[in-house]
């Protein structure tokens, strides 16, 4: 990402926004394979005001909605794996942590 002479982020050029959608492709891919079925995941690129980053989230069975992101300048191609790590467990430890949906009955 570039700054302008003001401090603030510049656009991404169409490379480097190709490259950051592919980490976050990569990311997303990896975070699928370590965990089940029930956890849905997704990718997206977010403009916000620090520029733009990709960002992954994972709703996972019950809890809330798991999410990292990162610019293209935080993320090497190595660290794929270890960022979807992250977001694996987080998203893991939200459904052990999640009430469950029904309680069960008598008692």
């Amino acid at each position: 990402m570039q700054r302008d002479s003001h401090g603030t982020s510049a656009e991404l050029t169409t490379d480097q926004r190709r490259r950051l959608r592919a980490n976050g492709t990569a990311v997303a891919a990896r975070t699928r394979e370590l965990l089940s079925d029930g956890f849905v995941v997704g990718t997206e690129l977010v403009e916000g005001h620090d520029g733009v980053r990709a960002t992954v989230a994972v709703r996972p069975p019950a809890g809330t909605v798991v999410s990292a992101g990162f610019a293209l300048s935080e993320v090497d191609e190595g660290d794929a794996d270890d960022i979807a790590r992250q977001i694996a467990a987080g998203a893991a430890l939200e459904a052990m942590s999640a009430p469950t949906r029904h309680q069960p009955a008598g008692g």
